[in-house]
């Protein structure tokens, strides 16, 4: 399949004269070490990390930022602007001890007041992030570098809270410009940003982790076929790829492919606000509608993990769910008659533009619907329409997007809640709630465990989405480059790489 894919991209790039002459490939060879060319298909909504929920503001902005800890790739805690942290006895305080000497990019001290002011924005009303952290009542400055956080009940997680991007130690003095003119601790400091263009960064002397390769100057390129046509003249040296690009750019000499498992899923969600898909027997017949596997096959390129519920297989408590609802179309027939729907109806899907994977996506789905008299009107949005609209403002019927990035089983299933923020489902269980409202309180690990299981089990049964695949990630660089690894939350730490 990859390399039938490959031949029919090469030829189609011949009959555009865009092949390379040997030439050509010989210099695209040539790279500067002290220089990394990223190119990057969607903006960033603002560079602010705690006024988005965007991964791809998160993949910018892990790199101006630092926080209070930091997680490996293999999804372990370690220290970050926070050298060591100690939890009460009783689970309801953590009290930081903060590395000593660093500065903000703009010359501001980095001390315990500089945290509790980042965290007082962090929690304030204009935070889409306030309601994941209001269980903690009380922050204080305990010393110069020694910072206490008390919560109202026991979080188990608690930890793992101060390592997402969006609690990101910001400058409050010049919280008005952040948007913009970000400021933070990390191992680059912002030089240039042109929406839609370019963000070019600079290595910061005087970060807690110093960056080996001095510039990265990433490049907005929307179009995944003149991304891949950057790589292959030598103007872009690290890039994400699809499924699709991979066989052709494992074809370009002096670049290699790397792909790991990604903490991530790809799903439909279904707007449950909906007059049809408030039934939950609708909602399964659409489920049994969709091929996942030819899905996967043929739009995502074989590259990921059929699944059957909101958790991706990488993690603990994952539950296989994945045959629990098969593709059966008869079937999904027979309960669409059931439900009183057998002539279907008309529903509105908005995909993102800036995804190429979720339009050819939906464009499958909408046409597999219309074997159950489902007609679906398929609108092309622009990112920041899709943020604002259909995450945040609910205002949709299906969508086709991904979710990605959380440490632990609450923080991926918590969006089911029927009071989250997150919860552009708008779905609603009495028992998901309970669950949601007591597992972070019980310090038996086996008991939570049964209780995720039993809520992954909930959504296989009730299906709010259609669950596709757990995805690959999949990342073409110069063969020269090293030290690239993939994280289980949305950061991209470019001081990790180097040049051989």
């Amino acid at each position: 399949m990859r390399k039938t894919i490959a031949f029919m991209m090469v030829a189609l790039l011949c009959l555009s004269q865009m092949v390379l002459s040997p030439a050509q490939v010989e210099s695209a060879s040539e790279f500067d070490a002290n220089r990394l060319r990223v190119a990057y298909s969607v903006d960033p909504d603002g560079l602010d990390p705690q006024r988005t929920v965007a991964a791809s503001t998160f993949q910018v902005t892990s790199n101006i930022y630092d926080t209070l800890v930091k997680v490996t790739p293999a999804g372990e805690l370690q220290p970050g602007l926070a050298e060591s942290w100690e939890v009460s006895e009783d689970g309801l305080q953590i009290t930081f001890k903060l590395v000593e000497g660093k500065q903000f990019h703009n010359g501001e001290p980095f001390n315990a007041q500089a945290v509790v002011n980042s965290f007082e924005r962090l929690k304030g009303e204009e935070s889409p992030r306030a309601k994941d952290y209001q269980n903690i009542i009380e922050m204080e400055a305990v010393s110069e570098y020694e910072v206490r956080f008390t919560t109202e009940e026991l979080d188990v997680d608690l930890p793992s809270k101060f390592a997402y991007a969006w609690t990101a130690i910001v400058e409050t003095g010049v919280a008005d410009s952040l948007r913009t003119q970000p400021v933070g601790t990390g191992s680059y400091r912002l030089v240039e940003w042109t929406p839609q263009e370019r963000i070019l960064l600079e290595a910061y002397e005087g970060a807690l982790t110093q960056a080996q390769i001095r510039t990265v100057e990433m490049r907005n390129i929307p179009d995944p076929q003149a991304r891949v046509l950057a790589m292959q003249s030598g103007e872009v040296d690290f890039m994400s790829i699809s499924g699709e690009q991979r066989p052709l750019v494992e074809t370009i000499s002096g670049y290699q492919v790397i792909a790991n498992p990604m903490n991530g899923i790809q799903l439909m969600p279904m707007n449950q606000e909906n007059e049809y898909l408030k039934d939950p027997q609708v909602r399964r017949a659409i489920a049994m509608a969709v091929n996942k596997e030819s899905l996967i096959e043929h739009i995502f390129a074989d590259d990921g993990q059929k699944i059957g519920s909101h958790y991706p297989p990488i993690l603990a408590n994952y539950v296989d769910l994945s045959e629990h609802i098969p593709y059966d179309v008869e079937g999904a027939k027979q309960l669409m008659e059931e439900a009183g729907y057998g002539d279907g109806f008309k529903l509105k899907m908005y995909l993102p533009k800036d995804y190429q994977m979720y339009v050819d996506a939906g464009q499958v789905i909408a046409e597999e619907l219309k074997q159950l008299n489902i007609q679906v009107e398929i609108e092309v949005v622009e990112w920041a329409y899709w943020l604002e609209n259909v995450y945040q403002g609910r205002q949709y019927d299906l969508t086709v997007v991904g979710h990605t990035g959380r440490l632990d089983s609450y923080q991926w299933l918590a969006r089911y809640h029927s009071e989250s923020p997150e919860n552009y489902f708008n779905y609603s269980n009495e028992r998901v709630d309970e669950i949601l409202e007591t597992v972070s309180q019980i310090q038996d690990a086996t008991e939570r465990d049964v209780l995720y299981q039993e809520l992954q089990t909930i959504l296989a049964e009730e299906v709010p989405a259609v669950y596709i695949q757990s995805p690959a990630q999949l990342m073409a660089m110069r063969e020269e480059i090293q030290g690239y690894e993939t994280y289980p939350i949305d950061i991209m730490p470019y001081s990790d790489l180097s040049y051989r």
